[in-house]
């Protein structure tokens, strides 16, 4: 649990929410801050989707007027929605910033990776990001990933070594004690750090609301062709097609919003008729659902299909 200052109350228009969010963004930026301090060559995954804005409007608090001192990564499978990639170019030219973008489609390409069977690409994005890690030397990697979506990222420490393989063992993590965080490291060794850890999706979404950041219009209601498949809504599309006569049967127009912007072959839509960051938070706060337990059939592979694929090196 995050401690909310002393003192931060003393002032009636200051609400307890406000509070919690300060206290976030607070030890948010001290951890970026600190992998600059420690650690020589950061870089951040960034996919314009919520949480990465959100990670990225924090390195420019962390160092304004100062341009952010570290590039941005993404594992492109070849499957992400193209308006969340154009998003994604649009946010790092406005800031000047380098933006490296590793593809699993050029893996498939030269034969260094294979399709899987049931077609969705998002297990694949492993090895191009690891290459990519150890290609541009990369010791520290900012990630997004919050302990309220999975049990797997629930049990992660904030500064989470990986080997020389890039793999994590959930068994063998360092204590992290008050705000002291150690990133030592063998070479080829690499560090993931998890600015936003202990945020929860509604504490992003107002963080959203009260930074006013931007976000890719697929996390506000819009029209879009689904069909129903293991009881998620996926969206029509070239990389997501029924498969059977029940799915296609199902195949309807629905006004939809995204709660996670992934791969589009396994990242399912929910019905809604959220249309502002507001109504948005009207929804989230009524939910009992996870994001990626509504929306990720990635994550339904298996009871431990994250711990797996992050002890492989996933993000």
């Amino acid at each position: 649990m995050i401690p909310i200052p002393e003192g931060t109350m003393t002032s009636p228009t200051v609400t307890r929410e406000q509070s919690l969010l300060d206290a976030l963004e607070s030890e948010a930026i001290h951890i970026i801050r600190e992998v600059v301090a420690e650690l020589e060559r950061p870089v951040l995954l960034f996919s314009g989707g919520k949480d990465s804005m959100v990670m990225l409007h924090l390195a420019v608090k962390a160092f304004a007027p100062a341009p952010v001192p570290f590039p941005l990564l993404h594992v492109d499978t070849g499957h992400n929605f193209p308006e969340v990639l154009a998003f994604r170019d649009r946010v790092a030219d406005r800031l000047r910033l380098r933006l490296e973008v590793a593809r699993v489609q050029e893996w498939i390409d030269d034969g260094r990776l294979r399709e899987r069977a049931d077609g969705t690409r998002n297990p694949l994005q492993t090895r191009p990001l690891l290459a990519a890690i150890e290609e541009g030397r990369f010791d520290a990697v900012f990630g997004g990933g919050r302990r309220d979506e999975e049990k797997a990222r629930a049990k992660e420490r904030i500064f989470s070594l990986r080997d020389e393989f890039g793999q994590w063992d959930p068994r063998n993590q360092r204590p992290e004690l008050w705000n002291l965080y150690n990133g030592r490291h063998r070479p080829g060794e690499h560090v993931r750090v998890f600015p936003l850890s202990n945020w929860t999706e509604l504490d992003v979404w107002r963080y959203v609301a009260r930074e006013n950041i931007e976000l890719p219009g697929l996390y506000y209601t819009h029209e879009r062709d689904v069909f129903d498949r293991d009881g998620m809504l996926l969206a029509v599309g070239p990389y997501s097609q029924p498969r059977t006569a029940a799915e296609r049967a199902s195949i309807r127009s629905e006004k939809v919003r995204y709660r996670t912007v992934g791969d589009m072959s396994c990242t399912g839509a929910v019905q809604s008729i959220a249309l502002t960051v507001d109504d948005v938070l009207a929804e989230v706060a009524t939910t009992r659902i996870t994001e990626r337990g509504a929306t990720r059939a990635d994550d339904r592979m298996s009871e431990a299909a994250m711990e797996d694929r992050k002890k492989e090196g996933y993000f």
